[in-house]
This record gives C-alpha cells, sequence and structure tokens, in this order.
C-alpha cells in the first residue's frame, strides 16, 4: 500500500513541476522568459529551497474549469536561503493559466507571506500574470485583497521585493506597489492600471504596452520601479545583490562584510569640486571614492536624476546613501526628487540602514509647475522622512547649502548626529548675487557697488564657518579626511538609541 502511494505521489509531482506543460514552457523559452521553477533555482541559493502547496489545486467547476486542474494553480511558493539567509519566495507560473491569480492561488502566497512574518525574514515575489482569473469572478478579487492586507502588515517589518518578470496589470499592480523594491525586466514586462486598448477606448490616445507600462517608463517617467533588469537572469542577480545589503527584518541590523582597517585618507578628493561654485561635477565620483570599493549600488537611477540614492558599504558596514547631483538641474531639490529620496531614507530607518548624505543644493526648484504640482507638500516629505528618522546620520557639505533645502537635507536641526562641511562650503539662505540683490536694491545702479556688497557677503557668509561656530556644522574637514572621518562617525554611532515619542502612527504630508 505504502509504495502504491509513494509511486502516485511520484506522478503527482512530476506533473507539479512541469506546469502547463512542455509546449507552453517552450513558448515561454520562446519569449527569451524563464518559467517559474527556473527563477527559484537560479535565484536562491543552490539546493536551497523547500516549495509548499504543491499539490494544492483550484476550487472552480464553472466554464469548464473542472476539467483544468494543474498542481500548484499557477504559482510556486516556498522557502530557501540567498547568502545562506533564509528568505521567503514565489513565483507565478504564466504556464498554467497564464499565471492568473485564483481563490487559493492567492491563498498559497497569503501563507508564504505570513510564515515570513512569524519567522522574520524577507519576502520576494516574482511575478508573472494575466490578472486575476475571471472565471473566479470575486473571490480571486478578494485573493487580491487578502495578499495586499498581507503587504501592509510586513510594510517596515521585513523587507519586500517585487521583481516584474511578465505581465502585471488591473489590480495586481499594487502589491508590488507597496512593496519596498520594484524591479522590472526590459522588453518583456510591463505594469499599468489599464492597458492600451482601455486608454484608447476613454482617452483616444493610441500607446503600446511598453509606452506605456515597460520598465523604461516605469524607471524613468513614474519612478514606479527603482531597478531594471536586461533578463530573467540579470534581474535575478539583481535581487540577490540588492539583498546583501539588507537586514532579516526591522530588529536585526544588516550583515557586515569583513574588513581590513588602513589607512583612510582619499587624496585629491577635492580636486571633484570646480573653482566656480556654478559649473556642475559628477557627485558619483565622490561616492565612489569615499565608500568601500565597487560597492556602491545606485538605486532608482534613472528618475529625479538630481538627487542620487543607493546602497554603499564603509569599512564592510552597510549605509544608505543620498546625494545631491549638481550634473542635474544643479542639484536643486524637486517634487520628483524629494519623493524620491524620501521613500529611501524611510527604508533605511526602517531597517536600521545608517545614513549618509552629501549636500551641494542651491535650493528647491522654481517655477509655476513645481508650485501647482505640490512642491510645497512633497518637499516636506523629504523634511518629515530625515526628521522622524532614528538610525545614524553623518551628513557632509561638499559645496552649497541654501535656503530651506539647507535644513532638509540631514541638517542639525532635523537630529543629524554628526554634521561636517568642506572648507569651500557656502551654507546661507540664498547665493551671494541674489542676497545682495534683495539686501540693497538701492545699489542697483550701481555695479560697483553691488560688486563689493557680494564680496562682503560672500566673505562672511560663503564659508562653513559662522555654522560652525553655531554648532550646527560639527567640524569643518579638509575633503581628504572625509572617509576616514564618516567610518569614524559610523563607528562611533553603532550602538544608537533614539526612539520618537509614542502615537499611532504620524501623519507624514502625503
Amino acid at each position: 500500500m505504502m509504495q502504491k502511494r509513494i509511486d502516485e505521489l511520484k506522478i503527482k509531482i512530476s506533473e507539479a513541476q512541469i506546469g502547463g506543460g512542455q509546449k507552453r514552457i517552450d513558448s515561454q523559452h520562446s519569449k527569451s522568459k524563464l518559467t517559474a521553477r527556473e527563477r527559484i533555482q537560479l535565484l536562491l541559493d543552490n539546493g536551497s529551497f523547500e516549495e509548499l502547496g504543491m499539490l494544492v489545486i483550484h476550487r472552480t467547476t464553472d466554464f469548464g474549469m473542472d476539467e483544468q486542474l494543474f498542481y500548484g494553480d499557477g504559482v510556486v511558493t516556498g522557502y530557501g536561503s540567498i547568502h545562506s539567509r533564509l528568505v521567503y519566495v514565489y513565483a507565478q507560473d504564466f504556464t498554467v493559466f497564464g499565471g492568473s491569480l485564483s481563490e487559493t492561488h492567492a491563498e498559497k502566497i497569503c501563507k508564504i507571506m505570513d510564515l515570513a512574518l512569524k519567522n522574520g525574514a524577507p519576502i520576494i515575489g516574482l511575478n508573472d500574470s494575466g490578472g486575476a482569473r475571471i472565471q473566479e469572478g470575486v473571490r480571486s478579487l478578494g485573493g487580491y485583497a487578502d495578499i495586499f492586507y498581507r503587504n501592509v502588515k510586513a510594510s517596515g517589518v521585513v523587507p519586500q521585493l517585487s521583481a516584474i518578470m511578465g505581465p502585471c496589470a488591473g489590480g495586481a499592480v499594487y502589491s508590488p506597489a507597496m512593496t519596498d523594491f520594484i524591479l522590472m525586466v526590459e522588453h518583456s514586462s510591463y505594469m499599468f492600471v489599464t492597458g492600451p486598448n482601455v486608454v484608447k477606448t476613454v482617452t483616444n490616445e493610441e500607446v503600446t504596452a511598453e509606452d506605456l507600462g515597460g520598465a523604461h517608463a516605469h524607471a524613468s517617467k513614474s519612478g514606479v520601479t527603482q531597478l531594471t533588469a536586461k533578463n530573467d537572469v540579470d534581474a535575478l542577480i539583481q535581487l540577490r545583490k540588492l539583498l546583501a545589503y539588507l537586514p532579516q527584518n526591522c530588529e536585526e541590523k544588516a550583515p557586515s562584510l569583513p574588513y581590513t582597517l588602513k589607512d583612510e585618507t582619499v587624496l585629491n578628493l577635492g580636486d571633484h569640486i570646480p573653482n566656480s561654485p556654478n559649473q556642475p561635477y559628477e557627485i558619483k565620483d565622490i561616492i565612489s571614492k569615499i565608500c568601500d570599493p565597487d560597492s556602491f549600488y545606485e538605486i532608482h537611477s534613472e528618475y529625479a536624476e538630481n538627487i542620487v540614492v543607493g546602497f554603499a558599504r564603509m569599512e564592510g558596514q552597510s549605509v544608505g546613501i543620498v546625494a545631491n547631483q549638481p550634473m542635474v538641474l544643479a542639484g536643486c531639490l524637486d517634487i520628483d526628487s524629494s519623493r524620491k529620496a524620501a521613500r529611501f531614507v524611510r527604508f533605511c530607518d526602517c531597517f536600521n540602514i545608517p545614513i549618509v548624505t552629501f549636500v551641494d543644493v542651491p535650493g528647491f526648484l522654481p517655477g509655476t509647475a513645481q508650485e501647482y504640482g505640490g512642491i510645497i507638500k512633497h518637499g516636506a516629505k523629504l523634511l518629515y522622512a530625515y526628521a522622524e528618522c532614528t538610525v545614524p546620520k553623518v551628513t557632509v557639505i561638499t559645496r552649497k547649502a541654501y535656503g530651506g533645502a539647507y535644513d532638509v537635507m540631514s541638517s542639525k536641526h532635523l537630529r543629524g548626529d554628526v554634521n561636517f562641511a568642506w572648507p569651500n562650503a557656502e551654507i546661507a539662505v540664498m547665493g551671494a548675487k541674489g542676497a545682495v540683490e534683495i539686501i540693497f536694491r538701492e545699489d542697483k545702479g550701481d555695479p560697483a557697488k553691488l560688486a563689493a556688497r557680494e564680496a562682503e557677503y560672500k566673505a562672511r557668509f560663503a564659508n562653513p564657518f559662522v555654522a560652525g561656530s553655531r554648532g550646527y556644522i560639527d567640524d569643518v574637514i579638509q575633503p581628504h579626511e572625509t572617509r576616514k572621518r564618516i567610518c569614524r562617525s559610523l563607528a562611533m554611532l553603532k550602538d544608537k538609541k533614539l526612539e520618537n515619542p509614542w502615537r499611532k502612527h504620524g501623519n507624514i504630508p502625503l
């Protein structure tokens, strides 16, 4: 009897492992896409995957569905390890009903999410689905809502990563939208609430799926996705890379890599700053020289490029980097960059990742488009994020810090722990030329007098010493000392404890 059941089990397992059948697997491969099981095997450490729910089948009898039964019901779920650390994963199987979500499909995902919360480990979703299974009606919609609720419960408790590796449309997009990071595969994935056909019907706009919701559109225009990949394999490699910077949950710290202490001075770092205060320079050159070699991993690189965010390591420790980018819009803060940076700062704060901020900001971007678009509210998001943040915060002003943007960019007034400035730093309400034109407007007709006034203003405010005398800057440092001083500051702050007043939750200016 036992052997008979074992043989029966083996048959069921072999049927489950081929999903919708070899023909559909071949179709998936013909599109340069991997199957759900292939993706999981490449993502996880070799031999670590333990599948749960392999034998689940749907319960629908309507529309002849009782004659179409596939083990697993269109999603492969389970757990394994990445870098020898526990993770939970689900991968939608497009070879089974186009990966569409049914009641049982959703139950499998929810079970994995519940286990991740109980055990404090990241959740990774590999999305490749045609959407809700229409044969099930409201039951599939209820399944989506069950997943959404768990996304909210898990937010800030365990890292949630989403890889869009095929279609993701309609209500299905809201689960990835609530996760911490979204990665999309170029030319084979798309996300949108309403597809091109509906858009044409309602608005008479002609647009392709790629232009409406492809990886490039969401990476550069909407900002929905933080990362893009060239293909499935690249996407899985990037997920593994990203997880290396993250802790398992909100109660742990990110793992550190072994590091041998050495002379941490960085020669000629100041040479990157042009003599002219209005000339741009590449902030990423400075970031890469200050952080551990080859450790900077930029996030959201194609969106709101006037601010740079990403992960790096300082003496092996995982840190979050936020930096104004003088190469784009002179480094001004605007609506998109404020939202981008605020989201990143809040993520780092959720998961105990120290934040290093490089400041070169002439202010907020002026204009009616910004004002009508709500720059007041959106700029306040970044201010709120830094003020609320309790992780170690080290700030370096490399050149300009003007106006309200000085306050917003992790200033001492927002509980910055250690704030440095380079000797050439300018900390003031605004640039010297604009300031004297306002203060001494009666001298407008006298260029020589205005020039003298501008020189006086620069001498008094276009330096970090006034802020230093007030204690707003902890030290004025030479550029070559920057890495050493940041590393020592982070080491000093490693056991920092800071709690916000108890409350149900704050009311961030959404």
